[in-house]
């Protein structure tokens, strides 16, 4: 029996189904040929490019090397860090190693030209150790320390770049403030027992004392475990002064310990 498409008239109702089936079919067709045909010939589909590691780099730099990889970049963000130089990239997204498409922006952070300010923190009247604690926590350095005469082991006045600061004052994030300290008499002190300390707790009883951290040497090999100080200068017993400099020799315990050129 032969089928006749024909003898169904669009006014019947046979005749509107098989319109309407013939027109949805057209529709899925254009449908399938859209999206496994075209789409993904225009749109490179199956191919992508690696997100090469940017981070680091000076942002004169990266227009020439994403090019080359067909990709584009565009600032999104600034933020300092005194780690690295002006204009740096300090951030990405996508991160290195990511599969992008051809001509995707890479989105970047970088370092600013001039630094934000921080107010300077009180360390009047406090000791050295509290003073080096705060400045940490304010993202400022400590930097040398000048002794004057007076009855107390604390400070006295703060400076930055040779000039006195106050409290409250606004100095770039990352500067280095200098410590003017009454030396307490200056009356000559034993030096404390380092022995079998750990590097930052030795620090911390230098610190605390109002000296100063000299030369640290490693002796032997530590990385089996954390070193302690094996030998200290001044020796245990002598005398020493506000400011004086200890050198330290950190390695694992029972290491032989060195002379006083810091050879074995």
């Amino acid at each position: 029996m032969k089928f006749d498409i024909l003898k169904f008239k669009r006014d019947t109702l046979g005749g509107m189904l098989i319109h309407l089936l013939l027109a949805f079919a057209a529709l899925l067709l254009i449908a399938i040929l859209y999206f496994y045909a075209y789409l993904p010939s225009s749109t490179n589909h199956g191919m992508s490019i690696t997100v090469p590691d940017v981070e680091g780099m000076q942002i004169s730099q990266l227009e020439d090397f994403l090019v080359k990889r067909n990709l584009r970049y565009e600032v999104n963000d600034s933020s300092y860090s005194s780690d690295y130089p002006p204009l740096t990239v300090l951030r990405q997204y996508p991160p290195a190693g990511a599969k992008v498409k051809e001509d995707r922006k890479i989105l970047i952070s970088v370092n600013r030209i001039d630094p934000p300010t921080v107010p300077v923190p009180d360390l009047v009247d406090g000791s050295v150790v509290n003073a080096d604690a705060v400045l940490r926590s304010n993202e400022l350095k400590r930097g040398r320390i000048e002794l004057v005469a007076g009855p107390f082991n604390v400070v006295k006045e703060m400076k930055h770049r040779g000039h006195t600061v106050a409290a409250g004052e606004r100095v770039p994030k990352g500067s280095t403030i200098d410590l003017v300290v009454m030396d307490g008499g200056n009356d000559p002190f034993e030096v404390p027992d380092m022995m079998g300390k750990d590097l930052e707790d030795a620090k911390f009883l230098i610190l605390g004392t109002n000296l100063s951290l000299g030369s640290v040497f490693v002796v032997g090999d530590t990385t089996g475990g954390t070193g302690v100080v094996i030998k200290q200068k001044p020796d245990l017993n002598e005398k020493v002064k506000v400011g004086d400099v200890v050198d330290l020799w950190i390695g694992q315990p029972g290491t032989e310990i060195p002379d006083e050129n810091g050879e074995n």
